[in-house]
């Protein structure tokens, strides 16, 4: 018989449980792989990721800001422009969202009616 007890519950992994709160929402992921590769304006991260809405990708940007991913950097123009570039922490999941990429093509079905 499963073991369904509070104790049980806690052992779960917590830096798992910590890094899918923050990598388990939408738009997180593809937002840290745009990143990635180079540090990019707003306007050009939001035309990076079709969908997202202006509001989720600052909502989700403040987010990885305070969990110490994401730099938020203003370009003082004219006209003034808001870049962001990741941090060494955020730079450091490039190892391991690869090998989730990896992990998703073999493994993961592709819906055919999809883009």
């Amino acid at each position: 018989m499963a073991d369904h007890s509070e104790q049980a519950c806690r052992r779960v992994d917590e830096s798992i449980t910590r890094v899918f709160e923050l990598f388990g929402k939408r738009w997180t992921g593809p937002i840290v792989s745009v990143l990635l590769q180079q540090p990019v304006h707003f306007a050009d991260l939001r035309r990076a990721i079709p969908g997202i809405s202006e509001r989720m990708l600052s909502d989700r940007l403040t987010e990885l800001g305070a969990a110490g991913l994401v730099v938020r950097e203003v370009d003082e123009g004219p006209p003034l422009r808001v870049s962001y570039r990741l941090t060494r922490a955020g730079a450091a999941m490039e190892p391991a969202l690869k090998e989730l990429a990896l992990w998703a093509q073999t493994y993961l079905v592709v819906d055919e009616g999809g883009c």
